[in-house]
């Protein structure tokens, strides 16, 4: 049973960084796509994306340069960083599977979501 396990989040002023954790259980990260998707006021939208079985990643265009999603080796554990945190990030943050793997923004499974406001 795939379960997604979000954590981190909270308050972050603009301009500031934040991290957040997904802990994944059910699978192997080694041979599926995990990544983060948000929802907020413009809707639901694909953030990042890690392809296990090669390491390449993919980020949507307004976080490219400012987020970076990684992978703990050995670990079903990817984190996502931002840094210069912007008004336009406040959103509900979800841990998310990648059927197609990070060609497409599609998503099965996802975890619960953790929020991420922005604000002085």
């Amino acid at each position: 049973q795939v379960q997604l396990v979000e954590s981190g989040g909270g308050l972050v002023q603009p301009g500031g960084s934040l991290e957040l954790s997904c802990t994944a259980s059910g699978f192997d990260l080694d041979y599926y796509s995990l990544g983060w998707f948000r929802q907020g006021q413009m809707g639901r939208e694909g953030v990042a994306c890690l392809h296990g079985p090669s390491g390449s990643r993919r980020y949507t265009d307004p976080v490219r340069g400012r987020f970076t999603i990684s992978r703990e080796r050995g670990k079903n554990t990817v984190r996502l960083q931002m840094t210069n945190v912007k008004a336009d990030d406040e959103a509900t943050y979800h841990c998310t599977t990648f059927p197609e793997g990070c060609r497409e923004w599609s998503f099965d499974y996802w975890g619960r979501g953790i929020q991420v406001r922005v604000a002085s």
